[in-house]
């Protein structure tokens, strides 16, 4: 399980745009003054939930799902498991998961923004606040699956953000990121 002090470091060091500046210091208290920031079970004020920018291997295109709970596109990624050694492990798991993308080994993820957004009640779980941070990952391939986790998936390029209606959090990273 990753800790809380793997959390605090990469979010202190992150450098927010000012879009991000709110969710930042919301993940920060999160971690400063909660027991249990990555557990699923914590619903006040939330907890952390990992986030994978995958780019495909040109560099110019990010790995999109059709979220079958949400019903919009948005980057594959969830919940912290015991079993994630790091925080950006848990964004690979959950990438792989929802699409079977390859995600290229030797690489080093790095944290490529940050978002906290609501998640609607449903099934004894109120409704709750998702402390998200996204990393960015380098697929080996284009090749991904659909899922039933993932009903629809796509490559989308940066200049189809709005065809998407993608949130401007991942907007914002993937403009961090993409090769021009």
């Amino acid at each position: 399980m990753p800790s809380t002090a793997e959390a605090l470091r990469l979010a202190s060091s992150f450098v927010a745009s000012a879009e991000e500046e709110k969710s930042r210091e919301l993940i920060l208290a999160l971690l400063e003054h909660t027991a249990a920031p990555f557990s699923r079970d914590q619903f006040h004020p939330g907890h952390i939930t990992c986030t994978a920018l995958v780019l495909h291997p040109d560099g110019r295109r990010v790995l999109l799902v059709h979220h079958h709970r949400l019903r919009r596109w948005l980057l594959p990624g969830g919940h912290v498991e015991p079993s994630d050694s790091t925080l950006s492990d848990a964004a690979r798991r959950e990438a792989v998961e929802e699409t079977a993308v390859r995600i290229a080994l030797g690489g080093t993820a790095r944290l490529a923004g940050m978002d906290v957004h609501g998640i609607p009640a449903r099934k004894g779980e109120p409704f709750h606040l998702h402390h998200d941070l996204i990393f960015t990952l380098n697929a080996e391939s284009g090749d991904i699956t659909c899922t039933d986790e993932a009903p629809e998936v796509a490559w989308c390029e940066i200049d189809e953000v709005e065809r998407y209606g993608l949130p401007a959090s991942i907007i914002c990273a993937f403009h961090r990121v993409a090769v021009r």
